[in-house]
């Protein structure tokens, strides 16, 4: 269930100083400490400008309008995004466990959707739900949200949120890591997140693409949460088609064509089910993590022995000769 946008206001706090935000105008927000934000269509433009790679004046100009085009898909092109882009089985599987997780409270929760401009695929039952009151932003305006905000300094007090979802957004931002500690901040003791990031896919978005991890460093990233679940969120089958588009875009110099070659190997993906987890892993398109937040977090010596995929060394065999050296001592 979305929360209003009127309804959100009371809950808003200054980027810069997490002040309460106070409304002086029609178009105008201001906090005690002499801090004053537009507001654009309704919505309150909350980011910290001189922290961000975003422009108070482009903004402005654009009405909070996306900084690059996207697609409202229908008819047709529908049908055809939802063969090369089905939604994928970990994600249903995790927003079910994470709904049930959250009614296990059993109370009325509260959800952030980081980068919700968009409703993820497969997101859908969070915001169906009518005991998860969901409040969203991004960095453009959407029906779906209720202020914007760059996700380096949410505009949010501490400890307001049961659980966090952040949805193919990592790689879209500079700092990934002040991101997700930001989500630690806003999230009650005991919270949860869900993050899905791309691992081996090639750039999309263009200039405001800048990052990939490994599902290793997935975890590490998110070091602040206990382990629920992770793994791969798309495997090498579905990584391989998308390269085939990119590999026939760069031979004809035509996005066209990438689709051409895209829906001729739409068939690839499907042979992920074929793919063991731990193989999955190491050449997953992308990578998903759930976690609950911790007290204490991961070191840096537990990453090692985390690994899942499938390059594990081998235990060295007890009483296995030595290897002689180049000079054939032992």
């Amino acid at each position: 269930m979305i929360v209003g946008s009127e309804d959100s206001l009371s809950l808003l706090r200054c980027p810069r100083t997490m002040a309460p935000l106070a409304r002086v105008a029609p178009d105008r927000l201001t906090c005690a400490d002499g801090h004053s934000y537009a507001v654009v269509n309704g919505k309150p433009v909350l980011i910290d400008f001189a922290d961000s790679v975003l422009a108070e004046e482009e903004i402005a100009r654009s009405s909070g309008g996306s900084q690059i085009a996207r697609h409202d898909y229908g008819g047709l092109k529908r049908g055809v995004k939802r063969v090369l882009s089905p939604t994928r089985k970990e994600t249903v599987q995790n927003v079910r466990r994470l709904i049930a997780d959250l009614e296990a409270t059993g109370r009325p929760t509260r959800l952030l959707v980081v980068g919700g401009g968009s409703i993820g695929q497969g997101m859908e039952p969070l915001y169906d739900h009518p005991d998860i009151a969901v409040l969203s932003f991004d960095i453009y305006d959407s029906p779906h949200v209720q202020f914007i905000a760059d996700g380096h300094h949410l505009p949010l007090p501490d400890g307001m949120f049961d659980a966090v979802v952040v949805q193919a957004v990592l790689e879209h931002v500079l700092q990934p890591a002040q991101v997700v500690s930001e989500i630690w901040r806003v999230l009650k003791d005991d919270g949860l997140v869900y993050a899905e990031t791309p691992f081996m896919q090639q750039v999309h978005e263009g200039p405001y693409d800048f990052t990939r991890f490994t599902e290793s460093g997935h975890r590490y990233l998110f070091r602040n949460f206990a382990h629920v679940a992770s793994g791969s969120c798309g495997g090498p089958g579905i990584q391989f088609m998308w390269s085939v588009d990119h590999l026939a875009r760069g031979i004809f110099r035509s996005n066209a064509a990438g689709k051409l070659a895209k829906l001729a190997f739409f068939w690839t993906q499907y042979l992920d089910r074929l793919i063991p987890p731990a193989y999955a892993q190491d050449g997953a398109s992308g990578v998903f993590f759930y976690g609950r937040k911790a007290p204490r977090p991961m070191t840096p010596r537990e990453i090692i022995p985390y690994y899942r995929g499938a390059q594990k060394p081998r235990p060295a065999r007890s009483g296995a000769e030595a290897v002689p050296d180049a000079s054939g001592a032992h």
